[in-house]
């Protein structure tokens, strides 16, 4: 006997048929010390900072790589109308690959008080701050933070520490003992080296790092 159409009806009701859930990465943001914070978009408008403690402090937002269409940039204008103040500055990364439909809306009403454009030439805006980078090393930096790297690491080419380490080292050489003559005409064999590999750091994130510079100097000169 075939099921009568109020029997459907009913299971379809009591047992509906479950949607596909949709997964939102979590938001991608670093603390860069002092009172700044870095955001990275990867999706407009949804990855916007929209809590409240966000919008009291200045911040990096990075679109670098970013697409999206005229919506994407309408809805990122009025983040910026309502977000971007001289006492919580808005610095924002772009490049060459920032869509320029995002950045349309910027173009017509810069400069803005409160809001800051970092980065190489764009299609659709140029930068308060230009900088020469070349893509495939912007690119390296741009990923070395997703991938685990820290920010001290991308921001920080440490040339203390490399001097440092050079004097460690020349200290650590004048201290060993000299070795005894070989007993032997034949060359002593090279002794295998026990010293580990050091880790290859990664690329310096030019433009983030010209932000963070800025934020400081404002701090500096007392501007926020």
């Amino acid at each position: 006997m075939k099921p009568s159409f109020s029997f459907l009806v009913l299971v379809i009701v009591l047992f509906p048929v479950p949607h596909p859930v949709t997964l939102h990465a979590a938001p991608f943001t670093r603390d860069l010390g002092e009172g700044l914070v870095y955001h990275r978009i990867t999706n407009l408008p949804a990855d916007l900072p929209t809590a409240e403690a966000a919008r009291k402090q200045p911040c990096v937002l990075d679109l670098r790589f970013v697409r999206g269409d005229a919506a994407a940039g309408t809805a990122l204008d009025a983040w910026l109308k309502f977000r971007a103040t001289s006492r919580t500055p808005v610095l924002l990364l772009i490049n060459g690959e920032t869509a320029a439909p995002v950045l349309a809306p910027l173009a017509a009403r810069l400069p803005s008080p409160g809001l800051v454009v970092i980065g190489t030439a764009s299609p659709g805006l140029t930068p308060d701050l230009a900088l020469k980078l070349a893509p495939a090393e912007e690119r390296l930096a741009y990923d070395a933070l997703a991938a685990g790297a820290t920010v001290e690491s991308v921001l920080n080419d440490s040339p203390e520490k490399i001097r440092d380490d050079e004097a460690q080292l020349t200290k650590e050489h004048r201290a060993r003992p000299t070795p005894a003559p070989p007993l032997s005409d034949d060359p002593p064999d090279d002794p295998p080296s026990t010293k580990p590999t050091p880790p290859v750091a990664p690329p310096i994130d030019s433009a983030l790092q010209r932000a963070v510079h800025l934020h400081r100097a404002l701090k500096a000169l007392k501007k926020l």
